[in-house]
């Protein structure tokens, strides 16, 4: 099972940005789609961005043209890149990662927490 860690949350004024890691375990990040998540208290926890092996990546609407989803496949790491923050953006965001041909292989990060305040 991939072990996903994840880091560079913390509070940042509106406007300002951020960029999350999570560094995954194991010699198969290369097959594995992954995606960030995020949920506040009482919500569900929702989609933000995924990206594929290859590299195509998907958007949450709300983060299109701000935030920006990448991978190392060498490093085994997955970054969130988070330009123009709101607000609404303040949660915990997860590291998710699926792998893309048996998906019941799926490990998701202890959560880092993003506060968006001034």
């Amino acid at each position: 099972q991939m072990q996903l860690v994840e880091s560079g949350g913390g509070l940042v004024q509106p406007g300002g940005s951020l960029r999350l890691s999570c560094a995954a375990s194991g010699s198969l990040f290369r097959l594995y789609t992954m995606g960030w998540y995020r949920q506040n208290p009482g919500k569900q926890r929702e989609l933000v961005a995924t990206i594929g092996p290859s590299g195509n990546t998907n958007y949450e609407e709300s983060v299109k043209g701000r935030f920006t989803i990448s991978r190392d496949n060498t490093g085994n790491t997955v970054y969130l890149h988070m330009n123009s923050l709101k607000p609404e953006d303040t949660a915990v965001y997860y590291c998710n990662g699926k792998h893309t041909i048996f998906t019941n292989q799926e490990s998701w990060g202890q959560g880092t927490q993003v506060t968006v305040s001034s």
